[in-house]
């Protein structure tokens, strides 16, 4: 169990908790939520203690070990994978290389038996002759190939070092298992069997996560991050999210009638107060007046922008036909004869492990590379809007935000126009003026949306769109795509957007296309498509959003 008492922690002026008492106890998941800068990491690192509050302390029960994801991808360069996954438990590394040393020794002398001895007792007690296999049934479970075993970290992918860092903090059954954003980096095969890990594990765990499927399947409980307070809830993300609406509801319900009584009894007063045969009333209806309290609404660090395409024009019949269409990049082919038709009311999700292939599929069609074979075609009545995965080069130049916004405005409208649609996406008063070159990776993508919101265009093509989003900003996206009566196209790591967007799955394989109109946990549970994904990833079916 782990718990807190009075922590409290300013940065300057700026207060982020303030006397937060809270327990997590053994058995239960909590997923830690919060907007953007509400302090989740910095609560998470309080908890693990990596830094100190200014005032109140982190209690954990006596001989209890605390694991956590580490986020220095760098850290363990010179180690193998192996001892990297070890030294998750510090102790049992330790007795591990001391064991090591001794058995190395061409001679062990007395005193040497005897510590070899307590080492042996002690490694047994933490069930250390089970290392090989619990490293093993880790780095398989997340993904990491045997050969690597033995590989030092600093030779990996940065994506397999998340899985290996991942399988550190899992290792060895911590008691407290502390994980920030533990699902980066993983394909859907790796996330399932987290969440299976997560639901069999029988201790505590605190998760930052942005995505909201993850949360909803190993949460038991949700510590919401707001109003200055941390409030737990009962149930996963789902059921925060009614239960917190409702208790919003309730609260501007009863302020709205004590509003409505205080009006009724002011005007009974001021009507009667000067009537003799009404005076007695009146006063009476003072006295009940000095009584109504309307509670302060408290303010909500929580914010959702608004996100809403509108197609200038309807779709005609066609749409978009691609034929054979190949493409090399570097000598390596990304594409090769791929072929395709939309039809209207598609809602297209392109999944599979080569990011690359969905990017440079998304770059040809609106116009910024060229196929090496094949050809495509738009309809005559469609327009498009690409939302692209790197968009540094829409902020090359060094504007405010509205100068920025207002290349995409309408040639008719002016500044405020600019400001106002900047205001729907939380961009308001002075942080209107901001610079686009100290922007966050979330204000960013804020403004290609608003860019793509002003384009009126009937296809959207949309590239990891939730990148570097909070999760207010996702789900108002979510909303937006799910509302938009025409084309989309897409690509994202977001189960929940895919789930709830899609009407059309496309998995990019290296032997060929799966093309399924249906929604993606259909596809995900359909036993025969599993079988021919398991053909065409030549018996390994990957399963990567």
């Amino acid at each position: 169990m782990i718990s807190t008492a009075n922590i409290t922690l300013a940065y300057g002026k700026r207060v982020i908790f303030k006397d937060v008492n809270i327990k997590f106890t053994p058995g239960n998941c909590y997923g830690l939520i919060g907007a953007n800068g509400a302090g989740k990491s910095t609560f998470l690192k309080i908890l693990a203690g990596e830094k100190e509050p200014d005032k109140g302390e982190v209690i954990v029960g006596p001989r209890e070990r605390i694991a956590v994801l580490r986020q220095d991808h760098f850290a363990f360069d010179e180690e193998t994978v192996f001892n990297t996954v070890v030294m998750g438990h510090a102790r049992l590394f330790e007795l591990m290389s001391r064991r090591e040393t001794l058995y190395a020794q061409a001679e062990m002398s007395e005193a040497d038996g005897i510590l070899a001895g307590e080492i042996e007792a002690e490694f047994a007690e933490m069930n250390g002759y089970e290392v090989e296999a619990e490293v093993g049934v880790l780095l398989k479970g997340l993904g990491i190939p045997e050969a690597f075993r033995d590989r030092k970290m600093k030779e990996l992918e940065d994506g397999d070092k998340v899985r290996v860092l991942l399988a550190q903090a899992l290792f060895g059954n911590p008691d407290v298992l502390l994980l920030d954003e533990p699902t980066n980096h993983l394909d859907l095969k790796s996330v399932t069997w987290l969440e299976d890990f997560l639901f069999r594990f029988q201790n505590t765990v605190i998760i930052v996560s942005h995505d909201r499927h993850f949360l909803n399947q190993v949460c038991t409980h949700i510590a919401d991050i707001d109003f200055g307070e941390i409030r737990t809830y009962v149930g996963n993300y789902d059921f925060w999210y009614q239960a917190s609406q409702l208790f919003l509801k309730q609260k501007q319900d009863e302020n709205r009638k004590t509003t409505a009584k205080a009006k009724e009894l002011t005007e009974f007063i001021q009507r009667f107060s000067s009537n003799a045969s009404k005076a007695k009333q009146a006063t009476s209806r003072k006295k009940l007046l000095d009584k109504l309290t309307i509670e302060d609404m408290p303010t909500s660090s929580r914010k959702y922008p608004f996100v809403l395409f509108k197609p200038e024009r309807p779709c005609g019949d066609i749409i978009l036909e691609i034929k054979g269409l190949g493409k090399e990049l570097e000598g390596v082919t990304v594409l090769n004869d791929f072929s395709l038709t939309v039809h209207k009311g598609d809602k297209i999700a392109f999944i599979g492990a080569n990011t690359l292939t969905k990017t440079t599929l998304f770059q040809i069609l609106t116009g910024e590379l060229s196929p090496d074979r094949g050809e495509f075609r738009w309809g005559v009545t469609m327009s498009t809007s690409y939302f692209p995965k790197d968009n540094n080069a829409y902020f090359a130049k060094d504007l405010t935000l509205v100068e920025w916004l207002s290349q995409y405005t309408p040639p008719n409208e002016g500044e405020s126009f600019a400001r106002g649609f900047l205001g729907k996406l939380l961009f308001s008063g002075e942080e209107a003026l901001k610079k686009t070159s100290v922007l966050s990776g979330g204000e960013k993508v804020r403004c290609m949306l608003a860019r793509m919101m002003l384009s009126g265009a009937n296809a959207l093509i949309l590239d990891e769109p939730t990148n570097h989003l909070d999760l207010e900003s996702i789900t108002a996206l979510n909303n937006g795509l799910i509302a938009f009566p025409e084309i989309i196209l897409f690509a994202s790591h977001d189960h929940h957007l895919v789930a709830t967007t899609a009407n059309r799955i496309i998995e990019i394989t290296p032997n060929g296309i799966i093309d399924k109109r249906m929604n993606f946990d259909d596809y995900l549970a359909d036993e025969a498509i599993n079988v021919l994904r398991a053909e065409l990833w030549q018996g390994e079916p990957v399963l990567r959003l």
